[in-house]
């Protein structure tokens, strides 16, 4: 799901590319730059996640897996705020 979201992103932004200005393209690469950190932080918090509950730690399993949703959301708005950002210094 995460891997076709950032392809549906890194396609969207390509895609638009072509009609940015050069503010919006460093955007763009920003906010993809934040959304793939956010994406391996988050893979690696379920990482840990998994191998806490294949350890019978299942309260710390839960615990990472609400953390790795915090992580991507924050990441998100994160990234949503640069593309937000640039758009209004047009």
């Amino acid at each position: 799901m995460r891997i076709a979201t950032t392809v549906f992103a890194a396609v969207a932004a390509l895609s638009l590319a072509a009609c940015n200005s050069p503010q919006d393209q460093a955007a763009e690469e920003k906010a993809d730059a934040i959304e793939a950190q956010t994406e391996a932080t988050t893979d690696a918090i379920e990482q840990q996640a998994d191998a806490a509950a294949d350890a019978g730690k299942e309260a710390t399993a839960e615990a990472l897996e609400q953390k790795a949703d915090q992580v991507e959301e924050a990441g998100a708005a994160k990234a949503d705020a640069v593309e937000q950002e640039a758009g209004k210094a047009d």
